[in-house]
């Protein structure tokens, strides 16, 4: 199963896991408004469709009771109940939210004269109505086609007046709500449903020989939210068990996704700090914030571990290159102690002069020190714009007096380098020494735009590294010429300056002598 999750997990972003779970959070009471509000709607409108087939049934049977009515003795075409219009359902209308309500319904108007075929079909329909009321609960009352009611409630009145009698009279079905005057809350949170004070009233037309001679009118009260909630308890609690699945799937999901890989990560950072373990793999259900976490965690652990292997071989080659002159130093010290009276002159200015170069080499490497530690701390200067001319020039004028010739031989158009002036003579200066104490005469420096970067190729005509020497050479302190005070730091410096301004520098083949690349960006 975990391993289905890490191939089939989507790359979720953290703010779509917690705008999930918040828009859910915030959309449960609508939710519950909305299905409360949908689901009393339907038991209305389950009740209307009720209402109409009992009254379709009861105004058919009416019709053919009917005295006086002419019997259909045509039977009907079998072929014809294939036409797609011999049915002729009929939908509800009745909506909640929409369906105003009427007032109670009154009673009838007393006075008027029913029509004796009208009270002589009530008489012969009154065993179905009665039938047909003990197990529907729905009140049935038939008024003739002026309106009297012939059998009902409010028998011998006149209903004339009700919109939906005169749309019944006149040849249409017609439902209505009207406020159920009988109607006494019987429990605290009856308040809730819309349906509760409530009746439907469906009124239709029974027609005997083409002509309305009277209308049914059917009323009951709607199936109650409460206990239409409780017949189909099973149904809610299925969907409650839904939503609670839901929401520990949601659960799941920020687990998977933030808490978990916080968690995995905050103990590898515990290992890390106390030297122990490694950064964990990346969880593929996490966010995708968190895996840019992890993975620049990871990055940071690397750098620190690198910097932390700097510093411990740094320290080791400062206490190496240190305890030699030192050492001279101290015994210089001692024997001028403890024999500076048995001493000759010659003696005593030789170890004086010793002193004295020990000292220089001492001051000349903590000066180094303090190039190289601020090469590492140079921090890329943005809107840099350098003309490669002048640095140049300066390098040419400095090193021509010094024994060694350098030529330029850069194409015209040449275009600026996105690096400090500063650091472009610095590295070149380097580059140019280093020539010069391997016995070099010729330094030439050529130039090219490539891309994006400028490419400059420093050549001279001396020994060239030896092979055993390349992979060292940027090391610090690593030289060849420590007998005649060389550092090996120059080329560290160099490089160090170079990358804070996103610019490198290597050693490449050549047909003689050294030959250096330095690359920086484009101005």
């Amino acid at each position: 199963m975990s391993s289905w999750l890490r191939t089939w997990w989507p790359a979720l972003r953290l703010r779509t896991i917690l705008l999930t779970v918040l828009l859910f959070a915030a959309a449960m009471p609508a939710i519950g408004a909305v299905f409360l509000r949908t689901y009393e709607n339907t038991l209305v409108r389950q009740t209307e469709a009720e209402l109409t087939s009992q009254g379709a049934a009861l105004a058919s049977a009416a019709a053919n009771l009917w005295p006086g009515a002419a019997p259909d003795l045509t039977p009907a075409d079998p072929d014809a109940r294939d036409d797609p219009g011999y049915y002729r359902p009929e939908a509800t209308s009745i909506d909640l939210r929409g369906t105003p309500v009427l007032p109670e319904r009154p009673t009838s108007v007393p006075g008027a004269k029913a029509d004796p075929q009208a009270e002589a079909a009530a008489e012969v329909l009154e065993p179905i109505f009665d039938q047909t009321s003990r197990s529907t609960l729905a009140s049935i009352v038939i008024v003739d086609r002026h309106g009297v009611v012939v059998r009902g409630l409010g028998q011998g009145g006149s209903l004339a007046a009700l919109p939906e009698i005169q749309a019944a009279l006149h040849g249409h079905s017609r439902t209505v709500l009207r406020r159920n005057g009988a109607y006494h809350p019987r429990y605290s949170f009856e308040w809730l449903s819309r349906a509760s004070a409530v009746r439907l009233h469906h009124a239709r037309p029974v027609t005997v020989n083409g002509q309305v001679v009277g209308a049914l009118l059917l009323s009951r009260s709607p199936r109650a939210l409460f206990r239409g909630v409780y017949q189909d308890r099973g149904k809610l609690l299925i969907g409650a068990g839904a939503t609670i699945l839901l929401l520990v799937l949601l659960s799941g999901l920020v687990s998977r996704g933030v808490t978990r890989p916080i968690e995995a990560l905050s103990a590898a950072t515990r290992s890390v700090a106390a030297g122990q373990g490694s950064v964990p793999e990346t969880p593929a259900t996490a966010a995708v914030e968190i895996r840019d976490l992890y993975q620049d965690f990871r990055v940071m652990a690397d750098a620190i571990a690198v910097r932390s292997r700097y510093l411990r071989d740094f320290a080791s080659a400062v206490s190496h290159e240190f305890k030699t002159p030192l050492a001279g130093i101290t015994g210089a010290v001692e024997l001028l102690d403890d024999h500076f009276d048995t001493m000759s002159d010659a003696e005593r200015r030789r170890f004086l002069s010793n002193i004295s170069a020990d000292s220089a080499r001492l001051s000349h490497l903590v000066g180094r020190l303090m190039d190289l530690a601020r090469a590492d701390m140079a921090m890329p200067q943005a809107g840099v714009v350098t003309d490669l001319a002048s640095p140049l020039r300066r390098v040419v004028d400095a090193q021509g007096g010094r024994g060694l010739d350098v030529v330029l031989d850069l194409p015209a158009g040449l275009p600026p380098a996105a690096a400090p002036e500063a650091t472009i003579e610095a590295v070149l200066t380097s580059l140019a020494e280093n020539s010069r104490q391997a016995g070099a005469t010729t330094v030439r420096i050529s130039g090219a735009a490539v891309g994006d970067e400028i490419v400059l190729r420093i050549a001279d005509n001396g020994p060239g590294v030896p092979a055993a020497d390349r992979d060292r050479l940027f090391e610090p302190f690593f030289t060849s010429r420590r007998e005649t005070g060389g550092t090996g730091l120059g080329l560290s410096i160099a490089r160090s300056l170079l990358a804070a301004s996103s610019g490198r520098i290597r050693l490449v083949e050549g047909e003689a002598g050294a030959v250096f690349e330095v690359v920086v960006l484009r101005g």
